[in-house]
């Protein structure tokens, strides 16, 4: 989450004009987070999220994304719930950019997470998949594999500067995946993104997930393979196992892998870091000046990168 685009009284008063809600007592931008302007918004019917859609979200994708969040809410997994217009609609217009409102969750994000939190993690994940399995639409992962490249190649040398020999070092993982990336794993629709920051607890208890604007249809062990990287190492690339066999465990507890999935894990985990390296790349490359937002660091994957070198399965994981 971060802040692109201000807002001004007029502006705030016209969009609230096509919701019921009330009239707008405050606005506040979060300046956390890399890709839309999100804000917190109070009405006379409560707590909101506003989020202004900039950068790589596409206007096209947007009804998918709000049809899962609708989805997910309705079938009682903690997703915020978008609200409609006036008109019926989930989405409107400010400044010329698409923006939604949805509920406001309470909760906090989990700066260190710890194995409690990795297990209700595990659990929500495949609590969301299985609701999400008879889903009717369908988006492509436009951030899956073949998008690794593109991104990292022409800033090869800022991961030079950033680490010697990193870019080298990169390429190889990068050549190696593409080489086995699995295929015909079960599919379904994905978070894609869930990391702590993204989640929302009161104590070991998830109470959220947010930010569904990198869903999409892909491999739903993928899914699993982004939450090992995200919740499961230490500083410096130190996978931590106990972490790893509770996200694991409580997965499995509502969704059981099958032998490929458990097979293909180790490689997916691989990728997971190779794309979340990549999009930090770019974004540490092409954060515009003047945003109220702290790009996240490209070298904290390329550490974890070290551990899947040398990760030879599943139970390296704590499968």
């Amino acid at each position: 989450m971060a802040v692109y685009t201000d807002l001004s009284d007029e502006d705030l008063a016209g969009l609230i004009a096509a919701y019921d809600l009330g009239q707008p007592l405050a606005l506040k931008g979060i300046a956390e987070g890399v890709e839309n302007s999100n804000f917190l918004l109070e009405t006379e019917a409560g707590r909101f999220i506003l989020t202004i859609f900039e950068k790589r979200t596409k206007r096209a994708d947007l009804p998918f994304f709000m049809d899962v969040m609708e989805r997910l809410a309705a079938k009682g997994v903690p997703a915020p719930r978008p609200m409609r217009t006036r008109a019926g609609g989930l989405l409107s217009d400010v400044h010329g950019k698409a923006c939604a409102i949805i509920t406001f969750l309470t909760g906090v994000s989990p700066k260190r997470p710890n194995a409690a939190q990795c297990r209700a993690i595990g659990v929500k994940l495949a609590e969301m998949h299985v609701a999400l399995a008879d889903f009717p639409g369908a988006r492509a992962n436009a951030l899956s594999i073949d998008a690794w490249g593109p991104l990292i190649w022409p800033r090869r040398a800022l991961a030079g500067e950033l680490r010697p020999g990193l870019a080298d070092a990169v390429e190889a993982d990068l050549a190696v995946v593409q080489k086995s990336w699995p295929h015909g794993l079960p599919q379904g629709v994905i978070h894609a993104d869930l990391f702590p920051d993204n989640t929302l607890f009161l104590g070991d208890e998830a109470k959220g997930l947010i930010d569904f604007y990198f869903a999409c249809t892909d491999a739903l062990a993928y899914d699993l393979a982004v939450c090992l990287n995200a919740w499961c190492f230490e500083p410096r690339g130190a996978f931590n196992l106990t972490k790893g066999q509770a996200l694991i465990g409580g997965y499995e507890g509502v969704r059981k892998l099958s032998a490929d999935e458990r097979e293909a894990l180790p490689l997916l985990a691989r990728g997971a870091a190779l794309r979340f390296f990549a999009t930090r790349l770019a974004d540490w490359a092409e954060t515009p000046p003047g945003a109220l937002v702290r790009p996240k660091d490209p070298l904290e994957y390329a550490d974890k990168l070290g551990f899947h070198r040398s990760a030879k399965g599943v139970g390296d994981y704590g499968g």
